[in-house]
């Protein structure tokens, strides 16, 4: 057997030859929320989320004593799809979890990772952050719901939906304006423990995964086609 190595994934350190099967994708189940969209676009300007300009990517990163032994990750999702209501200052999106990627290599420079690991080390573990960590086949899904933060300008308040929890921010946003639609982009941390999960780590501690995820977003919204 290959000497173990152990990468980080979204939410846990896995080994990179001990890999399971990726369950095949299930359907996308319906989403009442956006259904609330559909009816506003009857009296209100109704944006869509543009799915191929819109962009999240989680960093997470290895500590402990041993932490040159790991790879810190970026996990991306290019499959986001949902609604904006300007006027009513809201938007709800979501994203499918086996749809994510892992460890793009340009995203990789620009989130300043300076090593890159190869096919082999990035198939394992988007496989075991599946199956695993995220349990995929439970919760399928990611679900963001954001609304102005009062009297704070372009702070949003933003609820994430992941592994069955939920928990609200306030996060800071850049919001571009024009009669093409909305773009809107932001930073924000989370740390794995609000949602339920423990960070793991192996050797006593000596290599660990680090509480808080880095998330970025990019959001492109476009009028509804008439």
């Amino acid at each position: 057997m290959k000497p173990i190595r152990t990468y980080l994934t979204l939410l846990v350190l896995v080994a990179g030859c001990a890999t399971a099967p990726t369950p095949p994708p299930v359907p996308t189940p319906a989403d009442a929320t956006f259904s609330w969209y559909q009816e506003a676009a009857r009296t209100q300007q109704v944006l869509r989320i543009d799915t191929a300009r819109s962009l999240i990517t989680v960093t997470v990163r290895r500590g402990g004593t041993f932490a040159r032994m790991g790879h810190d990750h970026v996990i991306a999702s290019r499959s986001i799809e949902g609604f904006v209501a300007p006027d009513a200052g809201r938007a709800d999106f979501r994203f499918r979890l086996d749809q994510m990627t892992v460890d793009e290599t340009a995203l990789r420079t620009k989130a300043g990772l300076t090593t890159q690991p190869d096919d082999d080390a990035i198939a394992g573990t988007r496989t075991n952050m599946l199956t695993r960590v995220l349990e995929a086949e439970r919760f399928p899904l990611v679900t963001m719901h954001a609304e102005r933060a009062a009297g704070k300008g372009d702070t949003l308040r933003l609820t994430v939906n992941l592994h069955g929890e939920s928990r609200t921010v306030e996060v800071p946003t850049t919001i571009e304006r024009s009669n093409d639609g909305v773009t809107a982009s932001g930073t924000l941390t989370l740390l794995q423990s609000d949602f339920g999960i423990t960070p793991m780590s192996v050797m006593g501690g000596a290599l660990t995964v680090r509480d808080p995820m880095e998330l970025a977003f990019r959001i492109v919204a476009t009028p509804l086609p008439r």
